[in-house]
């Protein structure tokens, strides 16, 4: 699939999604409402399957839930309804609601940046932002990162087939929930550390080297453009508070 995202810059594109991710911090719900603006349209626009995000998603969507009721029980101010001693305020309802919508715009910022951009070109950017930083190899970073983003869906994976074989063994049905973690995580660290040391030979026997002649960058004036754009909307969001 080919859009305007696809053809960027990816060193442009990190910035534009790290500014709105980072300003989305400092911005209230007028300025969250300018920048979701952008991930919701674009997702409309690539067709994205919404029952895809969110299954993909539904662990996050869990988390969310818990951050929106525990933030809106935990901060004072006008009490709006009391359940068995219990009190929910109209100032922890939207504390709730802004911290909710900045992580829904992160993940979102990053479903559009995985979906739209190769990890080769990802490793390369970051091999680019890194190398004015002493001390730091900016290679082997980058290629620590490439391989993490690469080995997550082999772990979920991992870890799905080892909760299948716990369900057919029954182990979930043991009361004693140290069991029940214990025939987890055993197995599940096993495959991880076996797939990761397979990897490992696997890389060595190709003669793998991080000293590797990567992809070179040819901004242009769209790039710079959609930078200026991107600051621009980071600006109003802000300023819209």
């Amino acid at each position: 699939m080919d859009s305007f995202l696809h053809n960027r810059d990816v060193r442009y594109k990190l910035f534009c999604f790290a500014a709105m991710t980072i300003t989305g911090l400092y911005a209230g719900y007028s300025g969250l409402f300018l920048l979701m603006m952008f991930p919701i349209c674009y997702i409309l626009r690539l067709r994205i399957s919404l029952v895809m995000i969110i299954r993909d998603t539904r662990f996050f969507l869990l988390l969310l839930g818990f951050v929106f009721f525990a933030r809106a029980l935990s901060t004072p101010g006008e009490t709006l309804i009391t359940y068995k001693s219990v009190d929910i305020t109209r100032q922890g309802l939207t504390m709730a609601g802004i911290v909710c919508v900045r992580l829904v715009l992160t993940v979102l910022m990053c479903l559009i940046l995985m979906v739209t951009t190769k990890i080769s070109r990802i490793r390369e950017a970051v091999a680019w932002l890194f190398a004015p930083v002493p001390f730091i190899p900016e290679k082997r970073t980058a290629t620590m990162i490439g391989l993490l983003v690469r080995f997550l869906p082999i772990i979920l994976t991992q870890a799905k087939v080892i909760s299948i074989a716990q369900r057919a063994r029954c182990i979930e049905n043991r009361k004693n929930p140290v069991f029940r973690l214990a025939s987890f995580s055993v197995p599940f660290i096993k495959r991880v550390l076996y797939t990761a040391d397979n990897l490992a030979i696997a890389m060595e026997s190709r003669c793998y080297s991080e000293d590797r002649t990567g992809p070179g960058f040819s901004p242009n004036t769209t790039d710079r453009v959609m930078a200026v754009f991107c600051a621009l909307l980071c600006c109003a969001a802000v300023y819209a508070g």
